[in-house]
């Protein structure tokens, strides 16, 4: 398996210079083309009786909108260098809706977990969305990092179809990593076959360990983050569990936590 395409969802913070980088190294690694997108919904028009002022404050705001994304490109374009093959999508549109939809070109999102979102009208897409949404792995890059190696890599293992697409498609950094873990955590951790996990990427060529981990109370995601830290790891690869229910999503324990505190960069498949 190869990764031939990569997108990375932009903004105008920061934060999202550092992720086309990461995101570009790893295109260049792969020999992979690089697509930034970025799309915000206007906000709903407030109540006025004046049609002249509504029509100026849609204009005014989709001026507003027109220069984040101009912004949003810069920093890709910047970012990203000019020895990539790069393209470029952007809309006025939800986020994630958008992200999901061009999803379907692409074979890893890159999509960033910087600060709760501050507005519903908001450029960055929501992750955990994006993960139980658009049917390709995610990767999930917490605030400040910049750069990843890939080099040590744990496989937080679960015997279910989430894990098992989220192993496929890791594939590619596995079979370049120094290092994989294969790690199951709890009480059924025995039961889980990590052993023919372990097996399987050994064929595919990985160094690979298998380890079961303790998880006092049932804290999976605190255990898997620890055993992430000893080893020195630098990507956690796992499955994403979750369902929705009006319109939301409803993230298993596991996934909740990780999402929402793991310091490392995280390969997530639904």
């Amino acid at each position: 398996m190869s990764i031939a395409s990569i997108m990375v969802a932009l903004d105008t913070s920061e934060a999202a210079a550092r992720r086309v980088g990461l995101a570009a190294d790893l295109a260049r690694r792969f020999e992979a083309a690089l697509t930034g997108v970025a799309a915000r919904k206007l906000p709903s028009p407030g109540p006025t009786g004046d049609l002249g002022e509504a029509q100026a404050a849609y204009d005014a705001e989709r001026a507003k909108l027109a220069g984040e994304l101009d912004r949003a490109r810069d920093v890709f374009q910047a970012a990203a260098g000019g020895d990539l093959r790069t393209g470029w999508r952007q809309a006025e549109d939800g986020a994630e809706a958008f992200l999901v939809r061009q999803a379907r070109g692409t074979d890893l999102l890159v999509v960033g977990r910087d600060a709760p979102r501050a507005a519903p009208n908001a450029m960055v897409p929501d992750p955990g969305a994006v993960l139980m949404e658009a049917g390709r792995p995610v990767l999930v890059v917490p605030p400040g990092v910049e750069h990843l190696a890939a080099a040590r890599i744990v496989i937080a293992w679960k015997d279910a179809p989430e894990a098992r697409r989220a192993v496929s498609a890791a594939l590619p950094f596995i079979g370049r990593a120094d290092q994989v873990f294969v790690a199951a955590a709890g009480s059924d951790a025995r039961f889980e076959g990590a052993e023919e996990v372990s097996e399987l990427l050994c064929r595919h060529g990985a160094h690979i360990t298998m380890n079961l981990l303790d998880a006092p109370g049932g804290a999976v995601a605190d255990a898997v983050l620890r055993f992430a830290k000893r080893e020195e790891a630098d990507l956690i690869v796992m499955g994403g569990y979750g369902h929705s229910r009006l319109r939301e999503w409803l993230f298993g324990g596991v996934t909740r936590d990780i999402l929402r505190a793991s310091p490392l960069c995280c390969l997530m498949s639904h």
